[in-house]
């Protein structure tokens, strides 16, 4: 399907190009893109070759909008917690395999 510039709200990506999307739309860079997108593809793109940019392509349009990486380590950060070394230890001295009764 060709993709118009004005089309975009109606785009639906799938597979590796939705958190790339999902990333744009958070961000309020639709327009950014389609005005980007508009100038590379002057006669439309297809949601198949839109999809492949979102997806393969995600570091060059996060750059070409503006998008920092931040948000992506902040998120990394959240996900992962310290503990000392004796807080593991605790944790792995606690471990009991499951025993079938």
């Amino acid at each position: 399907m060709k993709l118009t510039f004005d089309s975009l709200k109606n785009y639906t990506p799938w597979q590796g190009a939705i958190e790339t999307w999902e990333r744009i739309k958070r961000e309020n860079k639709v327009k950014a893109l389609e005005q980007q997108l508009e100038e590379l593809y002057p006669d439309g793109i297809d949601d198949g070759t839109l999809n492949d940019i979102l997806w393969f392509e995600e570091d060059w349009v996060f750059e070409m909008l503006g998008i920092s990486e931040e948000e992506d380590e902040e998120n990394d950060d959240e996900e992962t917690e310290d503990i000392s070394f004796e807080e593991a230890l605790k944790i792995v001295q606690s471990w009991k395999p499951e025993t079938k009764e």
